[in-house]
C-alpha cells in the first residue's frame, strides 16, 4: 500500500493574503477615480492618484501570483530543507580536476 500524499495547492496563505491586498488596492484605485469632483474625472484624483493606485495594485497581484507558495519566509524554509537533506546519505563527490601532466614545448 502506497503512502498517501497530501494535495499540494498552487498558492499558499501568503499568496492569498497578497492577492487580497492587491484587490483592496485595486478597489481603492477605482473608488479614488470616481471621487474626483472635476468634470469627467480630469482632476488630480482621476488622472494621477487613481491610476497610480491601480498600477500598484496590479504589481501586487503579479507578485502574489509569481511568489513561491509558503507560510514562512524563504530563509526559514532553507534551514528546514538543510536539516532534512543532512539526514540523507551524501552523494559521492567527484574528484577535483588536476592540472595537465604535459608541458608545452
Amino acid at each position: 500500500m502506497e503512502p498517501t500524499q497530501t494535495p499540494r495547492f498552487a498558492f499558499g496563505k501568503r499568496n492569498y493574503r497578497l492577492m487580497y491586498l492587491g484587490l483592496a488596492v485595486l478597489a481603492a484605485g477605482f473608488i479614488t477615480m470616481t471621487l474626483d469632483s472635476a468634470d469627467y474625472g480630469e482632476g488630480f484624483l482621476g488622472i494621477t492618484l487613481g491610476p497610480i493606485l491601480l498600477a500598484v495594485g496590479f504589481i501586487i497581484e503579479f507578485w502574489a501570483i509569481m511568489a513561491k507558495p509558503g507560510d514562512t519566509p524563504p530563509a526559514a524554509t532553507d534551514t528546514i530543507t538543510r536539516t532534512e537533506t543532512a539526514s540523507q546519505p551524501a552523494a559521492p563527490v567527484a574528484p577535483a580536476p588536476t592540472a595537465p601532466t604535459y608541458k608545452r614545448p
